[in-house]
């Protein structure tokens, strides 16, 4: 053992000695010497015989006597540890703030240490063991250093900790751990020195895993998924062979697993090992001899460590076994920041969206529905706008889903009829001398199912005073064919009040043709699609479409005028698509070529006009 003074006065360790003989150095020699205090028979006895590993330590840091317990608790003998140094016997010098603190000890400036210390044994086992370090009250020039195996004790809580973080079934590490272990992996220390600076993820659970567990039970699932275990077992060593660490294999709880990759090297590591999970997972297990199959959906994420939290690195992967789920599972995506942030913003919207009716945030926009043989404005298409304060100006298409979902389409679209009448009513009052236009508004299939739509319309126009047959009301093709029971009862009530009920998007959904001629519908809206097909110019050859797409729309003209409904295009882009809507028989347009949907004061000023051009109500 090393001998040395710990305060750096002496230059060399004082020599053995035990309690009855003084001890002297050479720094002594000249000096009176130096001698112990007188030894009481008693506690001379006490400190031999105890059972407790006891050894005298002068100020210096020196062993000055040990008794036989400490002797064979640390293979060796008394004599061998006396003028030994004492830090070095019970490794009192492995961190600073144990070091410091001892110290202290020795110089009176601190009453007592206690510390908790694992030696290694001559004959190669390790021991754990609790040091204390007092002074002695009958003596202020040495202390007591006392030590307590506590080996027994520590390897108690070794199993209890292992069952408190280990899973029963699959005896893999349970969620507390593997958080744990995250965490860790998280801390700054853990990866400024050394390692990638990344971190991968992969979050799993069992495609099917309910239905087994449903059916046969709970003690075949049970096995079922310590049979899982040992497969993603397998792929964490493969996945680690040839690399620093293994990914650490947790089950986290029912049938979710997870994957944990420390210093992974990239995105390509992580779907190299997502890829070995699915397929490994995709043989069949021989279970309670029957033959059982199951997939599994994974959540990937890989990222650098550096200012990711473990919630934040759970909740993406959590997102992305969503994904999995929901892309048709048993498969493996991966966290994409793009389609996280759009996610964000759904949910900020619905959480926000309610609120806003309340606010004001919603305005109106209108777009000219304008007649194919006078080009002039017949009506207007009401659409709505959200003037929301943190994303800005939002279409329809970005909230209307999420409303519906939520049931808040309901008071939206109360506000949209009431608004759109409104308006009407407005521009009939101040264009009293042209024809009054109509205003189209469009209803979802919940507002029919959730309120009491005639009502609602009922009391808008008498408030407003607009005539019923100025109001239109869209619904879209899948939501009109078919209906039945209160929905066609609420179309009939609603057209014998004089009301205009459109189909919109026509010529996408079910296209019953037969049922369309007993709906209470007096206007078909063609979808955009089939516009499209006509932005060709006659003396351009090359780009001409298949006249098919001609044919089909004529015919659907046709078909709608034998039923006595109107037809309006959407989608009018050009003069050519116009022309040839107007030849075949279209009665109004609706489309970019006369106005994109404009704020109502430019409605007024198309009112008048002896017809709607090209550009005229644009912006």
């Amino acid at each position: 053992m090393r001998e040395r003074a710990v305060s750096g006065t002496s230059e060399g360790p004082a020599p053995a000695a035990d309690l009855d003989r003084p001890v002297v150095t050479e720094s002594e020699i000249d000096t009176p010497p130096r001698t112990e205090p007188p030894a009481h028979p008693p506690y001379r006895s006490v400190f031999t015989a105890a059972p407790l590993a006891m050894a005298v330590v002068d100020r210096e840091g020196m062993v000055v006597s040990a008794n036989d317990s400490l002797a064979t608790l640390l293979g060796s003998a008394p004599d061998e540890l006396a003028g030994a140094v004492a830090a070095d016997v019970v490794d009192l010098t492995c961190d600073a703030r144990t070091w410091h603190a001892y110290r202290e000890v020795l110089r009176g400036r601190q009453s007592r240490l206690r510390c908790t210390r694992r030696l290694k044994h001559p004959d190669g086992h390790s021991l754990w063991v609790q040091v204390t370090v007092a002074p002695l009250p009958a003596d202020d020039r040495v202390v007591l250093l006392s030590v307590a195996d506590i080996s027994p004790r520590r390897e108690l809580q070794a199993r209890l900790r292992h069952l408190q973080m280990h899973d029963p079934v699959t005896r893999l590490p349970n969620r507390t751990l593997f958080f744990e272990r995250l965490s860790a992996a998280l801390e700054a220390e853990s990866y400024e020195q050394s390692g990638t600076g990344r971190i991968g993820l992969c979050y799993l659970d069992l495609d099917g895993f309910k239905a087994i567990n449903d059916t046969l039970g709970h003690r075949v699932g049970d096995r079922l998924l310590a049979a899982v275990a040992e497969r993603l077992t397998r792929c964490a060593d493969e996945a680690g062979h040839s690399r620093p660490s293994t990914p650490l294999v947790a089950r986290l709880g029912g049938d979710e697993f997870a994957l944990l990759v420390e210093d992974s090297t990239g995105t390509e590591q992580l779907a190299e090992l997502a890829e070995s999970v699915l397929e490994a997972i995709q043989d069949p297990f021989d279970i309670s001899g029957q033959r059982l199959s199951v997939s599994a959906s994974i959540g990937v994420v890989e990222r650098h460590a550096a200012g990711t939290t473990p919630t934040a690195l759970m909740q993406a992967a959590d997102t992305t076994l969503y994904w999995a789920k929901a892309d048709g599972k048993s498969r493996w995506t991966l966290f994409d920041p793009e389609r996280n942030a759009h996610r964000m913003t759904r949910q900020a919207l619905a959480s926000t969206l309610r609120p806003a009716i309340d606010r004001g945030e919603f305005r109106l926009e209108y777009q000219p529905l304008v007649g194919m043989e006078d080009d002039r404005l017949h009506g207007v298409e009401a659409l709505i706008r959200w003037n929301h304060p943190q994303f800005g100006v939002l279409t329809p298409n970005r909230f209307i889903g999420l409303a519906e979902e939520d049931g808040s389409i309901v008071p939206l679209g109360r506000w949209v009829l009431r608004t759109a009448c409104r308006q009407a009513r407005r521009w009939q009052l101040d264009h009293p001398d042209e024809p009054p236009i109509f205003v189209s508004v469009n209803v979802a299939v919940r507002q029919v199912w959730d309120s009491d739509l005639v009502a609602d319309v009922a009391q808008t126009l008498a408030e407003t005073g607009l005539a019923p047959h100025l109001l239109q009301l869209e619904l879209t093709e899948s939501a009109v064919m078919g209906s039945a029971g209160r929905p066609l009862q609420t179309l009939k009530a609603l057209s014998d009040m004089g009301v205009r009920i459109a189909i919109d998007d026509f010529g996408t959904g079910y296209s019953n043709l037969a049922y369309l001629s007993r709906l209470p519908v007096s206007v078909l809206k063609l979808d955009g699609t089939f516009v499209r097909g006509f932005q060709y110019d006659d003396r351009d050859t090359a780009t001409r479409p298949n006249p098919a797409d001609e044919v089909v729309v004529e015919a659907m003209i046709q078909l709608a005028h034998r039923l006595g409904l109107t037809v309006t295009a959407e989608c009018v882009e050009t003069s050519a698509q116009a022309s040839r809507l107007r030849r075949i028989g279209c009665d109004t347009g609706q489309g970019w070529l006369y106005s994109r949907p404009v704020p109502p004061d430019r409605i007024s000023e198309l009112l008048g006009t002896p017809g709607v051009q090209a550009g005229v109500g644009n912006p």
